[in-house]
């Protein structure tokens, strides 16, 4: 099975979670006006709409899309939502990137399936679509996909898990993202099925959402503390949660016999890694996807050609703490490479 027909079945599992904040709409240039360029695309304006503008991740991806939109002399206009799940201002804010003469437009969808009647009449009105990062739900109601493949970025720390328990018995807690949203769906179902478990198996001792928020992961890392006090691999969605994990497993003084493994990459999350209060992450690369989705606006300015289907902006394993057998790079390429 290819890695986008595994991103679009998971979709299919998903349901979809909707917020109600609105989002601010901004817009910079290549410079002084419009500009020229190279590529003679200096009438061109491009759409980024992001989940948040304080995730380090969007900050990272929206200063990818700013670097990329500057050196193809294009018109950069930006969105953010207040919180993770503001579908409604993520409507508006294609509404209005639209009626401003948009070519095209890169979203991070904050509800996969709710923003889908939206796009598709930005796509009536001949706008290019990309999704970024989280795919619509269906896939193909954007015209791409660029994006980490988080299924095997799950697996990736599923596997390395495994192999760093060395046979012995787990149990396992899972600090979840929200119910439906299809990053969270993608990441946790990897873990399992890099661990070798099914979901519902015995391991599997206490699953609580954290919303990605540091804060709410430790509260969660309490209630499984609470519930199974032996508690011995932590899968988080992301590095906030797992520092939040770490905080209520330091409580406890279990912050060294439990290992934690994510995802993300962030700068941050790396040198938890380099501290040693997570064992491994996944790192992604949003400076990537963003970069790549201005270039395929500006490609379809210049000759109609549109981008389809999905691509793949990579994901490694970073571990100081190699596992046989699990392919990984060190933390100082993870810091190299990480955003935020």
């Amino acid at each position: 099975m290819s890695r986008a027909t595994r991103l679009s079945s998971s979709l299919l599992r998903a349901a979809a979670v909707t917020g109600v904040a609105a989002l601010t709409l901004t817009a910079c240039g290549s410079g002084s006006g419009s500009g020229s360029s190279s590529t003679g695309s200096g009438d061109v304006k491009v759409g980024l709409i992001t989940k948040t503008d304080t995730n380090p991740f969007f900050v990272k991806m929206k200063e990818g899309a700013e670097k990329a939109a500057k050196a193809e002399g294009v018109k950069l206009m930006t969105a953010a939502g207040k919180f993770d799940g503001d579908n409604t201002g993520q409507v508006t804010a294609i509404e209005n990137m639209v009626a401003s003469g948009v070519k095209g437009i890169l979203i991070t969808p904050s509800d996969s399936k709710a923003i889908v009647p939206a796009i598709e009449k930005a796509k009536a009105k001949g706008v290019l679509v990309i999704a970024l990062d989280t795919p619509t739900d269906p896939q193909s109601a954007v015209d791409a996909l660029f994006a980490t493949d988080n299924l095997k970025a799950g697996e990736l720390i599923g596997a390395y898990a495994k192999a760093a328990m060395k046979g012995k018995d787990a149990k396992i807690a899972t600090l979840d993202l929200a119910p439906g949203v299809s990053v969270g769906v993608q990441r946790h179902n990897g873990f399992l099925k890099g661990f070798g478990v099914k979901e519902g198996d015995s391991s599997i001792v206490c699953s609580q959402d954290t919303g990605g928020d540091q804060a709410k992961g430790q509260t969660a890392m309490e209630n499984c503390l609470q519930k199974e006090p032996d508690v011995n691999v932590v899968y988080t969605i992301n590095e906030p949660a797992a520092l939040g994990a770490y905080t209520a497993l330091k409580a406890k003084g279990r912050e060294k016999d439990v290992l934690i493994v994510s995802v993300d990459g962030g700068c941050t999350g790396t040198h938890a890694v380099k501290d040693g209060k997570i064992a491994a992450t996944s790192q992604q690369y949003p400076l990537k996807m963003a970069a790549e989705g201005v270039k395929a606006v500006v490609t379809y300015a210049k000759d109609g050609k549109k981008a389809s289907g999905y691509t793949d902006t990579g994901v490694t394993l970073i571990t100081d703490k190699a596992q046989d057998g699990v392919t990984s790079k060190d933390t100082a390429y993870g810091l190299e490479n990480c955003w935020g």
